[in-house]
């Protein structure tokens, strides 16, 4: 019994992290709204880029109401010298991408 128990807890763990690691179901939209929220966030300059390689799901986070939980896709950017990271928050739903919320986060030392 404990070692079904240890297989079945092997089992998920390799699902979960391979799941992770597979680019995500919105990666296509999250890299186009990544560029949008970059360009409002500066203003509309034309000089705004992302970096497509640096798409990828980081976890999921649950919602606010209910017991949902909704994926979280990172996506690096640029502003010229500037450097950027914009989460994008989406629902769970089948065959469709919802973007639900969205945060960007310059990268830099104040100090």
């Amino acid at each position: 019994m404990r070692s079904l128990l240890l297989k079945a807890m092997l089992a998920l763990a390799l699902q979960s992290s391979a799941a992770l690691a597979a680019p995500p179901l919105c990666a296509t939209d999250a890299g186009k709204q990544a560029l949008k929220l970059l360009r409002f966030h500066s203003d509309g300059d034309d000089r705004a880029t992302i970096d497509a390689a640096s798409i990828k799901q980081i976890g999921t986070v649950a919602s606010l109401v209910g017991s949902r939980r909704f994926d979280v896709i990172e996506v690096e950017g640029s502003i010229y010298k500037g450097e950027y990271r914009m989460r994008l928050i989406y629902a769970r739903m089948p065959r469709s991408c919802v973007l639900m919320g969205q945060e960007i986060f310059e990268r830099s030392d104040p100090y």
